[in-house]
């Protein structure tokens, strides 16, 4: 077997606002059912699903390699669809900040 991609499916406590916020920050979507999204930007997708854990969104997360960190933390931060944002951070392998209870955006460089 050779792998050419993964794409993860993410729980979403409010799937509509969850939608809109994707949206806002410049992901694609397209519709698969009532409780399945599939979203893009570039090459990256993932399954936004109409399901939620607790258990699960408080042990789950992804990370974003973005080309400019600095652009995506301007556009989380100024979402009308707020959630959970970290100011950014310096680590030793590039810049980050959380988005929510499950998104690590990072410069990855």
């Amino acid at each position: 077997m050779k792998a050419f991609d993964i794409r993860t499916f993410i729980p979403s406590k409010n799937y509509e606002i969850s939608k809109a916020f994707y949206e806002e920050i410049g992901f694609n979507s397209e519709y698969v059912s009532e409780e399945l999204t599939l979203f893009n930007s570039g090459d990256c997708f993932f399954f936004l699903q109409r399901f939620y854990s607790e258990e699960l969104a408080s042990n789950f997360m992804l990370q974003i390699c973005v080309e400019d960190i600095e652009e995506a933390f301007k556009l989380c931060s100024a979402s009308k669809h707020k959630t959970k944002i970290t100011s950014n951070q310096q680590e030793r392998w590039g810049k980050v900040f959380f988005l929510g209870p499950c998104w690590i955006i990072a410069s990855c460089n």
